[in-house]
């Protein structure tokens, strides 16, 4: 999923910043990345860095990490959490979510399950 994000922010005219494993760095940077962080060696979420935009598949980090690295009108998009327990995902996404009333960055989930389009075949 994210080696599509990547390709789909470029095609708009987006300057990105890719978070992978070591094995996946020379991928991102490949696909378009400007920047490319292995989250083995650095947290993108303490590099000072600000970002319009954080789309959050792996749930590595808390809401509240992705936030402070958000620009004051960022928005954060959680679409997964870690593995683990089945219910994990879900607790992860909905403690971000929870912030959202509170903080001027927009916290939002991405809802695949009841996406209204038509899957064409």
């Amino acid at each position: 999923m994210g080696t599509f994000a990547v390709q789909i922010a470029r095609a708009f005219g987006a300057e990105v910043t890719g978070v992978c494993s070591t094995r996946n760095v020379d991928l991102v940077r490949s696909i378009g990345a400007a920047e490319v962080i292995d989250y083995t060696t650095a947290d993108f979420t303490r590099n000072g860095e600000r970002y319009d935009l954080v789309l959050d598949i792996a749930g590595s980090r808390s809401g509240s990490a992705c936030r402070r690295v958000l620009t004051p009108t960022g928005t954060y998009v959680a679409v997964g959490g870690q593995a683990g327990r089945w219910l994990e995902p879900a607790g992860h996404i909905f403690r971000s979510l929870a912030a959202s009333p509170f903080v001027s960055q927009r916290m939002v989930m991405a809802d695949v399950v009841r996406c209204k389009e038509k899957r064409r075949t």
